[in-house]
């Protein structure tokens, strides 16, 4: 799976998690120079509370357009160290 905003690769895997139809990549398959740490988060019911990165290809920039859960919930254990993409990043296999 690849995911992809501004037509530039930005994290690629062959080990990704689906829960709710999200692709979660692991952490270590970001391509890390394309994203900065925001400061937004939010709350999710059974998986806990969300962090985002903000994406930043060339001079755009994609805020909060990615989301992992550093601690999250037992019910969603398996998205431990993992990165979701939403706001227009493709996520193509």
């Amino acid at each position: 799976m690849r995911a992809i905003w501004k037509n530039t690769v930005i994290a690629e895997s062959d080990d990704t998690v689906v829960v709710e139809g999200n692709h979660y990549f692991p952490a270590e398959s970001l391509r890390h120079e394309y994203f900065r740490v925001s400061d937004h988060h939010s709350l999710c019911p059974w998986k806990g509370t969300a962090s985002y990165y903000d994406v930043v290809v060339g001079d755009e920039v994609n805020a909060n357009a990615a989301w992992y859960y550093p601690e999250p919930k037992d019910a969603a254990a398996q998205i431990r160290g993992h990165v979701a993409f939403w706001r227009g990043v493709e996520v193509l296999d």
